[in-house]
């Protein structure tokens, strides 16, 4: 039995397709985990997100991820945005069945028998991993909640830009959100800069790639996000797996027990 994580796939059904047949992938026998950013400016949100359902694959939400519920599930905030792709998916006979999975998914999964987390956006490093989860769990909590709608209807912006434990209320809940699925470039004292999304010689003055930073833990973070990176941190605990399949690149999965990488061109 194996396990596999998978990078961004954005709607890219085919090269999902061809990936998990490279791997050898086998339902009941393999586990299929996902970064997040399943769906979303690629052709085939739907078809994607219907097989990764049936291979109960074991995600991560991303921003795109979100967008789509906050769509579906918000009272008017969230807009189409002219590069969305996901008009299949808000009109399949079997989207609630489809949103009902994607929102009982959580921003972050803990491996503990691999000592691997999986987030998104990665993890930053004025959290330890246990209040990292426990924060990822008050996200999680109200998603599945009669308060999932107010949270959609205030999810987006960039502010808070930091962590303070004083936060309450929607803008605590924003600001978990932007770092477990925005984050990029963050400061010493933990504020977010998520404007930028270049390579990481582009870093903004005073701020530095999230990985830079010492974390707080011993895990390996997995994370997507960040295409530009080209699926290389330099960094031992950092893995990244987008390598901008939705832009031409490649879909990368990664073998959670031997680091091995395979990758589909896109």
């Amino acid at each position: 039995m194996s396990a596999f994580v998978v990078g961004d796939i954005q709607g890219c059904f085919e090269a999902l397709q061809c990936l998990l047949k490279k791997i050898d992938f086998e339902p009941g026998r393999d586990t299929l985990y996902s970064v997040g950013d399943l769906v979303n400016r690629g052709p085939n949100n739907l078809e994607t997100l219907r097989l990764l359902k049936a291979l109960d694959a074991r995600v991560v939400l991303g921003n795109h991820d979100l967008h789509l519920l906050a769509l579906y599930y918000g009272s008017g905030p969230a807009q189409p945005r002219r590069k969305d792709t996901l008009a299949d998916v808000l009109a399949a006979p079997d989207r609630e069945a489809l949103m009902a999975w994607l929102r009982s998914q959580p921003l972050c999964r803990w491996l503990p028998e691999r000592n691997i987390v999986l987030s998104h956006a990665g993890l930053p490093h004025i959290w330890h991993l246990e209040q990292a989860l426990a924060l990822a769990r008050e996200v999680e909590t109200v998603l599945c909640s009669d308060q999932a709608q107010a949270y959609f209807d205030a999810m987006y912006g960039n502010e808070p830009a930091g962590w303070s434990d004083d936060l309450s209320g929607m803008a605590r809940l924003r600001v978990i959100t932007n770092y477990f699925t925005r984050m990029r470039f963050i400061n010493d004292r933990g504020d977010l800069e998520l404007t930028m999304k270049e390579t990481v010689d582009k870093a903004p003055s005073g701020f530095a790639p999230w990985f830079d930073f010492v974390p707080q833990h011993t895990a390996r973070v997995v994370f997507g996000h960040w295409a530009a990176l080209g699926g290389h941190t330099g960094r031992a605990h950092a893995l990244a797996v987008d390598t901008g399949c939705v832009w031409g690149g490649a879909l990368t999965a990664m073998d959670l027990d031997t680091l091995e990488r395979v990758a589909c061109d896109c």
